[in-house]
């Protein structure tokens, strides 16, 4: 699982890469203006990083197929050349795929100065910014969307069709809430992703298709290792540290400095001799010490 989340987690930085560095440039200068070449760069990586993240997602789900419904062949399954062999195609597979769509769409006729409706080049904007016939590519991308797309979501959700079942044949009700628990950070992303990329591809709103690919292209990433991360207990605990400290400092510590004579206030609050006062919050080991916090 944690080979497959380091994969994961390099995909997004390399996809965010792809998509944001531009978009800040065209914020902070106001220049829309970008070249053909710098154009078809940006829609190779981001079909070929959209693909890969596809079928990671797949072979994630297979991992949590094996680890639930066979967990006594879960090692010998899941080796570690059986984890490369799902991931090292994956990538080959959709960095060879993804150089197609910039090779058709290169072949369009343009007139002028083009005016795409989006923060960056996605194939569907390109389409139907061209002037000449697009049929050839739009049937390449529909048999790429059946590849990329369809294919994988048959198989995560035939994964999840028998790990549910096997979820329903536990008796009891902690036994099932923890092997959910294991697959539920993994089931979001797919979520997110899947159902952004799919109400793109269909909606017909201008306005509707750049809030949906904004966040594909910048939330989704954002979100994979935070929810990736809340299984683990020592975040999870730092994060309810963080949000303690943070409440407590506004309810406390903000009226006593607007009130009268406040400096002196805080200065007794900030002395060592008032370790011992309950207007410090507590930690979740009760602790009152200042020093845990």
């Amino acid at each position: 699982m944690y080979f497959f989340l380091c994969n994961l987690s390099a995909l997004d930085i390399l996809y965010v890469t792809t998509t944001l560095p531009k978009l800040m440039y065209v914020c902070h200068t106001g220049d829309h203006v970008m070249s053909y070449t710098s154009c078809m760069v940006q829609l190779y990586f981001s079909c070929a990083f959209g693909s890969i993240e596809s079928y990671l997602m797949t072979s994630m789900a297979i991992d949590r197929y094996v680890a639930i419904c066979l967990p006594l062949h879960y090692s010998l399954i899941m080796s570690k050349k059986v984890c490369v062999l799902l991931v090292f195609p994956a990538w080959l597979v959709s960095l060879v795929n993804a150089s197609i769509l910039p090779c058709l769409v290169h072949n369009l006729t343009y007139f002028g100065l083009v005016l795409l409706k989006s923060f960056y080049c996605e194939v569907k904007t390109i389409m139907n910014a061209s002037t000449s016939d697009i049929s050839s590519l739009k049937n390449t991308l529909t048999i790429s969307i059946i590849y990329i797309g369809a294919i994988p979501s048959f198989l995560i959700l035939a994964s999840y069709v028998r790990i549910i079942y096997t979820i329903l044949k536990i008796k009891s009700s902690a036994g099932r809430w923890k092997i959910f628990s294991s697959c539920s950070s993994h089931l979001t992303i797919v979520v997110l992703c899947y159902g952004s990329a799919i109400t793109f591809y269909l909606s017909k709103s201008h306005e509707q298709e750049i809030v949906l690919s904004f966040m594909f292209v910048t939330l989704v990433p954002m979100l994979n290792p935070f929810v990736f991360s809340l299984r683990n207990r020592d975040i999870t605990q730092a994060i309810r540290r963080r949000i303690e400290r943070r409440i407590t400092s506004e309810v406390i510590l903000r009226p006593i400095s607007q009130v009268q004579g406040a400096p002196v206030a805080l200065s007794l609050l900030r002395s060592p001799a008032s370790h011992s006062l309950a207007i410090f919050p507590r930690t979740h080991r009760g602790s009152s010490n200042p020093s845990a916090w």
